[in-house]
């Protein structure tokens, strides 16, 4: 009979941020908390599927 090789497990891939990198973030709205306390608004809190970077907006 033949020998049974072990192979390794792939590690896992580290989140892409190559265009995050340069600024260009994929924005989605984050609808978990849309009040802020500190400004008393409603605020619309963005953030980036590829990196996870969060922007607030006022509207």
């Amino acid at each position: 009979m033949a020998d049974i090789l072990p192979f390794k497990r792939p590690e896992k891939k580290k989140p892409k941020k190559g265009l995050c990198q340069h600024g260009h973030h994929k924005w989605v709205i984050c609808k978990e908390k849309q009040f802020d306390v500190k400004q008393g608004k409603l605020v619309t809190v963005l953030r980036c599927e590829r990196c996870g970077k969060e922007k607030v907006e006022a509207r």
